[in-house]
């Protein structure tokens, strides 16, 4: 482990795990192409679908999910809506709000897309959790030896 010595940090780990996280997310990116559809599209349609009960599906979530800004969700948004995978409402509650909702066909091609990935997370998930598992264990090693350093100072002080 030279290469942590030297510098406080695994670099190795952290390639490794960056490595297979980009294996799985372009199996993802090609899954999407495959059904269709853009991988910034069948994206938006997991982070719709998947949110959790106590959120509402918005603009302004769905960019916060994709971690983009609101007029590019805005514009993703109408690309899907013009594709039939999602539509707009207003809510209920607040008519000012806009509600996403995935359609029948959107709903389709999620499981398209999402089948495949459930297959390789039993493939290669355990071989992703061992690689972050790996820059953890490094990470924490140089902030427990500088805490060790705080109280050795403090107690002779």
């Amino acid at each position: 482990m030279r290469n942590f010595a030297k510098t406080g940090f695994d670099y190795r780990a952290l390639a490794e795990f960056r490595y297979e996280v980009r294996r799985f997310q372009n199996l993802s990116e090609q899954a999407a192409r495959a059904a269709g559809i853009e991988p910034q599209q069948y994206q938006a349609l997991l982070a719709v679908k998947g949110l959790p009960a106590s959120s509402s599906a918005t603009v302004g979530m769905l960019a916060e999910r994709l971690q983009i800004q609101h007029h590019s969700a805005v514009e993703l948004v109408d690309r899907l809506e013009t594709h039939g995978l999602l539509k707009r409402t207003r809510s209920r509650k607040d008519r000012r709000q806009v509600l996403l909702r995935l359609t029948g066909h959107g709903e389709e091609i999620l499981r398209q897309v999402a089948l495949p990935h459930r297959a390789e997370l039993r493939s290669s998930g355990r071989t992703i959790l061992r690689a972050l598992q790996t820059v953890m264990a490094h990470t924490a090693r140089p902030r427990a030896n500088s805490r060790r350093g705080r109280r050795t100072r403090r107690a002779s002080a």
